[in-house]
C-alpha cells in the first residue's frame, strides 16, 4: 500500500533515515565511492524537509520510499529507494506508476549515478528520456532523465 508518509513525526523521520541508510550504502557500492552525499542526511534533515514522501508498505514494513518536489509544471523526484529485502519486486515500478498518477504536472524529471544501471534501467523502461549528464558533489558522475506526459 502506498501512502504519504509526514517526515516531521520523528518516528517516520526514523523510518525514512533507516531507509534511506540501507538503500544509498547499495547504490553507494554500484557507483563505487565510499563518501556518498545522501548517506550524510540526518534524522533532522528529513523532519526539516520541504519535499514530499510516499512511502510503500508491506506488511507494516517500509519497504520503499519515494521523495518528490512537486514544482510548477514539473515533478522532481528526489529520490526513489527500496529496501535491499524487497528488490526485484516490483515496487519501485508500482511508485513510479502512482507518481504517473499523481497531481497535474507536465513532466516527471529524475537523476541518478551514472552507473546505477538498474535504476537507470527502470527510468528507461517507464519511457525517460535521458536529458543529459554532469558531476556532481564527490565527484560522483549523474545522469538526468525527464518524461512529458
Amino acid at each position: 500500500m502506498i501512502k504519504e508518509i509526514v517526515p516531521s513525526e520523528i518516528s517516520n523521520a526514523e523510518k525514512l533515515h533507516a531507509l534511506f541508510q540501507v538503500s544509498y550504502r547499495i547504490e553507494a557500492e554500484l557507483l563505487g565511492v565510499t563518501d556518498f552525499p545522501p548517506l550524510h542526511r540526518s534524522i533532522s534533515e528529513f523532519q526539516n524537509s520541504t519535499t514530499q514522501f510516499f512511502g510503500f508498505w508491506k506488511d507494516d514494513v517500509l519497504a520503499a520510499a519515494v521523495e518528490i518536489d512537486p514544482l510548477k509544471n514539473t515533478l522532481d523526484i528526489c529520490s526513489l529507494v527500496v529496501h535491499p529485502k524487497h528488490f526485484r519486486q516490483g515496487i519501485a515500478r508500482k511508485l513510479l506508476l502512482f507518481l504517473e498518477n499523481y497531481d497535474d504536472y507536465e513532466t516527471l524529471i529524475v537523476e541518478t549515478g551514472w552507473a546505477n544501471t538498474p535504476a537507470i534501467a527502470l527510468y528507461k523502461k517507464f519511457g525517460f528520456q535521458e536529458t543529459g549528464e554532469y558531476i556532481g558533489t564527490g565527484g560522483i558522475k549523474k545522469k538526468c532523465f525527464g518524461k512529458t506526459k
